[in-house]
Formats: structure tokens, sequence, C-alpha cells
């Protein structure tokens, strides 16, 4: 089986493309949502607030993803020892899941996959690129936010003009390009690596 990594930046509709590949039967892995679920462990909880201090912490001393979230986005250095905690807990999970998959291929969806050094395992990766405002537009929408909050987290991610140049296959996820025949086409090529 061949793994195949899939990133864009936020806004850029992965877990859209990562949606259709599942209906295709390909089997996606979803970093981002495993994360999340490891965070809500209470031994990596106390781990996170020993970090980041108690103030991260809800009133079932979990995790409070909102709190947490404007600590790490506003300090690009809290926000790299976050992750150094949390995405070597993801790839295990990501491992011993794709142990058990017999597709063609499988697919890990994650927003960080260049910069966590993780793309290197992989045997081809794809980017998920939508315009700016575009990618601000969904954002604001999907999450009730506003455009400088859309634009803080954004800084903290890698321009995708970079990412573009890093990633085996580029899917356009706007208005400009129909998505779907770009999918199929795709989906063709990598089940025949």
């Amino acid at each position: 089986m061949k793994h195949i990594g899939l990133t864009g930046n936020i806004g850029s509709g992965k877990t859209t493309v990562c949606r259709v590949f599942g209906l295709l039967g390909i089997p996606v892995f979803y970093a981002d949502i495993q994360a999340r679920m490891i965070l809500e462990r209470p031994d990596m909880a106390n781990r996170v607030a020993g970090i980041f201090g108690r103030d991260v912490l809800d009133s079932r001393q979990g995790i409070d993803r909102s709190r947490l979230a404007a600590v790490v986005f506003s300090d690009k250095e809290a926000l790299q020892r976050l992750n150094a905690l949390i995405h070597p807990a993801v790839r295990e999970e990501y491992e011993r899941w794709a142990g058990k998959q017999t597709a063609p291929y499988a697919i890990m969806e994650a927003a960080i996959l260049f910069e966590t050094g993780y793309a290197a395992r992989f045997d081809k990766t794809i980017l998920v690129a939508a315009d700016l405002e575009t990618r601000i537009s969904r954002v604001c929408k999907r999450d009730g936010v506003r455009r400088e909050d859309v634009i803080m987290r954004m800084n903290n991610q890698r321009p995708q003009e970079e990412l573009t140049a890093l990633a085996d296959y580029v899917i356009y996820n706007d208005d400009n390009v129909l998505v779907l025949p770009q999918i199929l086409t795709l989906d063709i090529e990598l089940g025949r690596l």
C-alpha cells in the first residue's frame, strides 16, 4: 500500500477533498481530528497545562481549545512547543491505523505536513490550494470568526506558494476549476503507483 500525505492551508478545503477520496473507497486518516482526540486525554491535558499554564484548562480539567489557541496562535514558539508534544503521538496513531488498511493507497490529511518534517514518510504528497480571499471567506463562515483572526492563524502557516513547490500534486479548490475531475484523475494515477 502506498502512503499519501495531503495538506493545505486553513480554508483550502482539505476536508472536502478527503471526503471525495473517501467516497472513492480510499481510507483517510485525519491528523487534526486525531490531534484533538489526543489533546483530550487527561495525561496530555496535564502535560499541556504544565507547559502553558493552568489557564488553558476548562472546568473539567480538560483543554479549553479556544484559550490554548489564543496562546499558541499569537506566539510561534508556543505553537512549536505544542506541535512537538502532539505530533509524535499523532504519527504513532497513523502508523497503527495505516498497518490495518488494505486499499491501494491511504491518505493522511494534515495541516502542517511539511512543517513537521513528516512529509518525507509519504510516497507522494498532495496540496489542496485556493486563493487567499476564498480561504479567508470559508474560515470566517465556517468558524464564525473575524477576518483578523483568520489572518492571524494564516500568519503561522507556510505560504501556499512554498507548499505548492514542495508538493507532488496540487488540487485547486476554488471557483475557477472543477475539483471532482482533478480528484478522479489523481485517484487513477495514485492507484497505479
